[in-house]
């Protein structure tokens, strides 16, 4: 069952919502918590059949984190003895839906889940909703193009930043921009936050403070020690329970079992197509080393990252030829994190550096090449920079304990890369 009438929806679209984000003036959303549209027909049907649902959770940090992806399951488990429940963690820190688009393949879907969670409201909210749209709608048609059955549900997480919208009854731009695409497709949706919020008016919630003792018991609860991320005793528990009690009404509007059909695009120019495409030893030049499975580095990105490559020393090359529009490196930043040069078509680029002021750990990130390139082919080049970073200053302050007690982990310059992300092809 999808969205009826998609025309008028695109119409309104092209007339209101285009002119709105050019003037970054995107209308914000009333603040409603769920909005069941088409609900989920084939995981409601599994789940009466007593068949094994496969769950993927597709996000950031809030949705990494062992807090409401663990207790959503436990509570599906709990509420649906007879069916069986499994779980695909398919998220990872500091990333949007910008990444979540070309590693859904191979993150998710590859997994063939029958319900896919898409959680970047926090994480996209500083994007442009025209960006939010292509990598959003790009999700969608990716899912529904490798499996139609499967279900999707779009929820959308807060930050202490968005506590004033939502008090005053909006959704900010992020979930408002994505809502656009839940109409469009009749993809349900709940807003975690409505509730928070309305608590964290009354005085019934501390949204941010020093985490209790005994947090589960702790009265008025603290929801986060950070304002983003909420505490799995407290501010996960708040968005467990918002699933659990709208879930009968995404339940009872889920019609018949139908495979998604897959409607014109709302936007021609979404990331559909996108691509994660694995690092091969012929793109590479100077002294790289493919880092074996048990190496520190590679074990701790494995569910991610399948291969991992390190340029040692400074010359290392990563050369390949897009025929695209768009390039980047799914790679990982840290500590030992140098500076690359990238070259396109022979022209030198603004230098990127892979650390920056979160990095007295390693995580994993991209290297952004190019993110509007003439379609055609491009000649794409990212050396390792010889030049040595002043890593303490690059670190926020808060952070630079760290250099002083260990400044030996900051000393190399070097690169993890693993995989190209690209809208495109590469020319052999």
């Amino acid at each position: 069952m999808v969205q009826k009438f998609p025309f008028i929806i695109l119409v309104a679209y092209l007339l209101f919502v285009q002119p709105a984000v050019a003037q970054d003036a995107f209308p914000l959303r009333d603040a409603i918590e769920c909005t069941p549209r088409a609900g989920l027909p084939n995981v409601r049907a599994k789940i009466e059949a007593g068949k094994i649902i496969r769950i993927a959770y597709l996000g950031g940090s809030i949705t990494a984190a062992a807090g409401w992806r663990i207790q959503s399951r436990e509570w599906l488990e709990k509420t649906y003895p007879n069916a069986k429940f499994e779980e695909i963690h398919a998220a990872i820190g500091g990333t949007g839906s910008d990444l979540g688009v070309f590693r859904l393949q191979n993150d998710a879907l590859r997994h063939k889940p029958d319900l896919l969670f898409v959680e970047f409201a926090v994480n996209d909210g500083g994007a442009p909703p025209e960006r939010i749209h292509k990598a959003m709608e790009g999700i969608v048609r990716q899912t529904w193009n490798t499996n139609p059955e499967t279900d999707i549900f779009y929820v959308y997480t807060i930050h202490e930043n968005m506590l004033k919208e939502m008090q005053a009854g909006k959704m900010p731009r992020a979930a408002s921009a994505m809502e656009l695409l839940a109409d469009y497709y009749g993809i349900p949706s709940i807003h975690f936050g409505v509730k928070v919020a309305a608590m964290e008016k009354a005085g019934a919630l501390i949204f941010k403070g020093e985490k209790p003792k005994d947090a589960a018991n702790e009265k008025p609860p603290v929801f986060s020690t950070d304002g983003v991320h909420p505490l799995a005793e407290t501010g996960h528990k708040i968005y467990t329970e918002t699933i659990a009690r709208n879930w009968p009404s995404i339940w009872n509007v889920s019609g018949k079992v139908t495979p998604h059909e897959l409607i014109a695009p709302l936007r021609e120019d979404n990331w559909e197509q996108a691509k994660q495409i694995p690092l091969s030893e012929k793109m590479l030049t100077g002294e790289w080393e493919k880092l074996p499975a048990d190496h520190a580095i590679a074990k701790r990105f494995a569910r991610n990252m399948s291969q991992m490559f390190k340029a040692k020393s400074p010359g290392a090359a990563l050369t390949f030829k897009l025929n695209g529009t768009m390039a980047s490196v799914f790679d990982i930043v840290g500590p030992d994190g140098g500076q690359l040069e990238i070259t396109i078509d022979g022209e030198a680029r603004k230098p990127v550096k892979r650390i920056d002021g979160y990095c007295t750990y390693h995580r994993m990130s991209k290297t952004q090449i190019a993110s509007s390139l003439e379609a055609g082919t491009h000649d794409i080049c990212i050396t390792l920079s010889p030049e040595k970073l002043d890593k303490r200053e690059i670190l926020f302050e808060r952070n630079r304990d760290s250099f002083d007690k260990n400044p030996d982990r900051y000393t190399d310059h070097v690169w993890y890369a693993s995989s190209l992300l690209i809208l495109g092809d590469i020319v052999e």
